[in-house]
């Protein structure tokens, strides 16, 4: 996922939003663990730009995201009301990026949402090293990334080519057509004008969010892959990790 000059590079591969729809099948155990991420996403959003989803545009993508997840609605108005401070629970949530290498010397941007930052570095630290992966500095890895918008669309019965048309007319800078999905990418201060586009355009818009995007590609061999594979299962089962981004 390369950005500007060689941003076609992007395109080849894995998409964030299809590896948030392989999430709709899970268990009751691991859907606790989604609800988990996405209502902490809801409740820092709520506490950066206030309650209200039409003034915060954060809070709008956090709680489109949550709603794709089928999260109830009442959890995602107490996960604002804990933002805003309408509910009270003497738990402070804040977001952290952890960057680090993973087995093949994979960059990684780890994205969490954390009540007790020296807990979630240490379960995070852990991980990696136990995977054959190990923790970097800060800025160490995040300079090989670029902050992009990033819009999952829903192609359904329409021509994919058509949707990538439609969008970039609403003011995309590329796009990528996969797994019946048109991801959509856009420059950081575009990404709501955009969205705004696409749902006027009457397409369906299942998301929309900032996703840092490598500058470089990198080729893991075989073995690699697998210990790699292994390690993004550990992460995700920690309910302090939100996203993660990497440069395979």
């Amino acid at each position: 996922m390369l950005y500007a000059i060689c941003f076609m590079n992007i395109m080849s591969g894995h998409s964030h939003w299809a590896g948030i729809k392989q999430r709709k099948g899970v268990n009751d155990a691991k859907r606790a663990n989604v609800f988990t991420k996405y209502g902490r996403l809801i409740t820092i959003a709520a506490k950066e730009g206030g309650g209200k989803p039409e003034m915060n545009f954060k809070l709008q993508m956090a709680i489109d995201r949550a709603r794709f997840e089928n999260m109830p609605k009442d959890t995602i108005e107490r996960a604002i009301k804990k933002g805003t401070g309408e509910l009270k629970d003497g738990v402070e949530i804040e977001e952290i990026v952890y960057e680090g290498y993973g087995p093949g010397n994979v960059a990684m941007l780890i994205k969490t949402a954390t009540d007790n930052r020296n807990r979630t570095g240490s379960e995070i630290r852990s991980i990696l090293t136990k995977a054959g992966g190990k923790p970097a500095s800060e800025g160490g890895v995040k300079f090989m990334f670029k902050l992009v918008g990033n819009i999952a669309v829903a192609v359904g019965d329409k021509d994919p080519y058509e949707v990538e048309m439609a969008a970039i007319e609403a003011g995309a800078e590329d796009t990528l057509y996969e797994d019946d999905i048109v991801i959509v990418y856009t420059k950081i201060e575009d990404l709501q004008k955009v969205k705004e586009n696409l749902d006027k355009a009457g397409l369906s818009v299942e998301g929309a969010e900032l996703v840092y995007a490598p500058i470089q590609k990198t080729q893991l061999d075989p073995e690699s892959k697998i210990d790699y594979e292994k390690l993004l299962e550990k992460l995700d089962e920690n309910d302090d990790v939100q996203e993660i981004y990497d440069n395979p």
